[in-house]
């Protein structure tokens, strides 16, 4: 061999871009944007679905004339949640519907028995129907999501 070649230090190739990703990288990314979106859906699905509901709670209250008729809507409202959560348990009475309607008790007893009475009451005062209607409206959509668990 002739010691007149003129040798040179090794060469490296230059080091890989970051871009275009590999095709596993690029199946994980679809995967996480198709589970990111299936997610987004379901929550936008689920918040349609209880504003609907409140929207019709809100509905048929507003077409109330008075204090009674409204106590008399927000019990057959209450009826049918308590239909769609557990079907059978509309028909139930006094202590078994209160377990069903409030189980933790947080209706107090004045206005338990404006709801269960206050339909066929003279006079109603409306901010007791005010504080009945508020708890109703969160235990009618609390009803409602039951069955969906």
């Amino acid at each position: 061999m002739s010691a007149a070649l003129p040798l040179r230090d090794v060469q490296l190739p230059p080091a890989p871009s970051w871009w275009p990703p590999a095709p596993g990288y690029l199946m994980i990314g679809a995967v996480v944007v198709l589970v990111l979106l299936v997610i987004a859906v379901v929550m936008w699905r689920r918040r349609r679905r209880r504003q609907r509901w409140l929207q019709l709670f809100d509905q048929e209250l507003a077409a109330t004339t008075d204090a009674a008729a409204e106590l008399a809507a927000i019990a057959g409202l209450l009826r049918r949640a308590a239909r769609h959560a557990v079907p059978g348990s509309e028909s139930l009475r006094d202590d078994a519907w209160w377990q069903r309607v409030d189980p933790q008790g947080t209706l107090p007893a004045a206005r338990r028995s404006l709801l269960a009475e206050g339909a066929y009451r003279p006079r109603v005062d409306s901010n007791d129907v005010a504080a009945v209607r508020s708890w109703a409206r969160e235990r009618y959509l609390a009803m409602l999501l039951e069955r969906r668990r």
